[in-house]
């Protein structure tokens, strides 16, 4: 144990609300992408390993639009266009089309599958992921992400918050330089009144009057360390943004799921498609719905996070965040949409820990073993059943 106190006080735990921070912005994005998983386990008890690369084909939407409203890597001028609309056009079609894909992939995919064996839809998945994976080398390039990230100055510019005003123990420290700085002051006043001339010039008054002036400078150093030493955290405007988007998409989400009569539908298939069938619910336009809803919300998480974060674009950009999503689902509990936010956020924030603690070299490898630990301890992750399942 005493071999890691060297280690642990080598940390900078100053810096570690900036990291839990950037941690929770990486977790919204990947809870945004577990929510699409557990909702297709919940309601049709398989997953949609696919999910990743419909993350992808929205991101590479999101460039396309930019790319049509003038925002070209190569571009000399900056559009006149609003920048909002621009990004508010980017998110609604990137939303559009995946849930379009996610339409696709459900109807001709899923749908023919669905009274088959699990791994004949397992297999038929994985089919989907590399085809889209490969075959889209073949007409979609390896991209800078949406230019209008590297464009545009106002959504990279830092939003600062302040969680304390005034260091503790700094002010305490200041307070009592500030007391022997007066009472010494206080000394050389008395003094100076009973010998006005003598005592000025005296070796006794000249030392005093050093002292004080010493203390005093001293505390006003204290006093401003104390003050500025306030715990801050910059938030680029751009995630910021990201930040609060995905969380009205999630708040969004649980409107629709527990409020309305498509969410009380929803909720009827995922526990018993035959009994909901015998109610009169549509099991079919359910099902569509779920997948449209899921990646959607990927769509939306994509464009903001290769605008936002700036990744570039290949084919292979949703594997890792479909994979680091899907243990996310694992680990709240898949199937359960508040166990899907939570288990992103606990993702993101793992994730950022272990580059704070120097070692990003395994910031990829947290993710399995995440799985592993869940798998191994809490099958049904922290939210979920743990109601044994026959297949």
């Amino acid at each position: 144990m005493s071999s890691l106190l060297p280690y642990v006080a080598g940390l900078d735990f100053s810096a570690l609300p900036q990291q839990l921070t950037n941690g929770i912005l990486l977790g919204a994005i990947y809870a945004l992408i577990a929510l699409g998983y557990t909702m297709v386990y919940g309601v049709l008890r398989l997953i949609n390993f696919a999910h990743g690369e419909i993350y992808m084909l929205g991101a590479y939407v999101a460039l396309f639009v930019s790319w049509l409203f003038g925002f070209t890597p190569n571009a000399t001028t900056t559009p006149t266009i609003s920048l909002h609309l621009v990004l508010a056009i980017m998110l609604l079609t990137s939303m559009v089309v995946c849930a379009g894909v996610g339409v696709l992939i459900e109807r001709f995919a899923y749908r023919p599958m669905r009274n088959q064996p699990r791994i004949a839809s397992l297999i038929t998945a994985i089919g989907i992921s590399l085809s889209l994976q490969y075959g889209g080398q073949l007409f979609l390039p390896v991209s800078p992400p949406p230019s209008i990230s590297e464009k545009v100055n106002p959504f990279r510019e830092p939003v600062g918050f302040s969680l304390s005003g005034e260091n503790p123990a700094l002010v305490t420290e200041a307070q009592n330089a500030k007391g022997a700085f007066e009472k010494t002051k206080a000394e050389y006043e008395a003094q100076k009144i009973i010998e006005p001339d003598e005592f000025n010039l005296s070796p006794k008054g000249v030392e005093l009057r050093n002292a004080f002036q010493v203390q005093e400078r001293n505390y006003n150093t204290l006093k401003g360390k104390a003050t500025n030493s306030a715990i801050r955290i910059n938030i680029p405007t751009g995630q910021l943004i990201m930040l609060l988007t995905v969380s009205s998409l999630m708040a969004l989400l649980w409107f629709v799921v527990s409020k309305t009569s498509a969410g009380r539908a929803m909720r009827a298939v995922s526990h018993d498609f035959d009994s909901a069938s015998l109610m009169g619910v549509n099991v079919n336009k359910v099902v569509t719905l779920t997948f449209i809803i899921g990646s959607a919300l990927a769509g939306a998480g994509s464009m903001m996070a290769a605008t936002f974060m700036g990744t570039p674009l290949t084919t292979f950009y949703g594997v890792q965040p479909g994979v680091k999503a899907f243990v996310a689902a694992v680990l709240g509990g898949i199937g359960n949409i508040p166990g899907a936010v939570l288990g992103g956020l606990l993702m993101g924030v793992s994730e950022v820990l272990v580059i704070w603690a120097g070692k990003s070299e395994y910031k990829d490898a947290i993710a399995f073993v995440i799985l592993i630990a869940v798998l191994l301890f809490r099958p049904g992750g922290i939210m979920g059943s743990t109601k044994v399942e026959k297949v």
